[in-house]
């Protein structure tokens, strides 16, 4: 299971990574409401741990934007602000539940695996619907990408950077984000190594007309082909 988990207190962010690692799974982390939503989209989680006090964009703006989006993750919001109204108000956001804190370890991973069954069944029978670009599709499921159908075959940088472009096709996407996506959790890396993954992509994509275009200044973008 992957888990988006959007907390802005590190020491609370590392410990709940840390116990659903310990766990088996596999868990994205982020602690800036401006940058959960590009997270969301790169990274397609199973579930998503939402705090509502976070810097740049609320919580709430976060959760309505994705839904706005057509992302149907499940969502568990995770926030010190208890009270009733709250909690309404987040369930009439798009959460799917809703955990004051503080709270206990195994009663949120409890919910948690609860969250991940019922989206489970919810889609069993077909594949969660991915996006598509020139050719290539991308399969919310496994986060496999194919073209015409096939496998592309990538190694694990070149498809989390292919996933975050392809989730913003036609719009430039800064190099330090794709930097954090592509290399989370290698501090020795410098930001220049996203150069090469871009670089070996540009030759994995070329079959497909795509064009993986550098904005001095501002990124990448994907484009289709003249």
């Amino acid at each position: 299971m992957k888990l988006l988990l959007v907390e802005d207190d590190p020491a609370m962010q590392l410990t709940l990574a840390r116990a659903f690692e310990r766990r088996g799974m596999q868990v994205v982390s982020c602690g800036d409401g401006l940058r959960a939503l590009d997270r969301w989209q790169a990274s397609l989680p199973d579930v998503v741990l939402l705090d509502l006090s976070l810097p740049g964009l609320d919580g709430l703006d976060v959760l309505q934007q994705a839904r706005a989006a057509g992302l149907k993750t499940p969502v568990l919001i995770l926030t010190a602000r208890g009270t009733v109204g709250d909690r309404i108000l987040g369930l009439n956001s798009g959460a799917d539940d809703y955990l004051p804190k503080p709270f206990d370890l195994d009663e949120l991973e409890a919910r948690v695996q609860a969250l991940a069954r019922r989206a489970g069944s919810e889609s069993a029978g077909g594949t969660r619907p991915g996006r598509e670009f020139c050719g290539m599709s991308l399969d919310a499921d496994s986060g496999a990408i194919y073209f015409q159908g096939a496998v592309l075959e990538l190694t694990p940088r070149e498809g989390a950077l292919l996933r975050a472009l392809l989730a913003r096709p036609g719009h430039a996407v800064a190099k330090e984000r794709l930097f954090e996506l592509v290399f989370q959790g290698e501090p020795d890396v410098q930001i220049e190594a996203i150069e090469v993954v871009v670089y070996r992509l540009r030759k994995r994509i070329a079959q497909t007309g795509a064009q993986l275009v550098t904005l001095r200044g501002l990124g990448y973008l994907l484009k289709a082909g003249a």
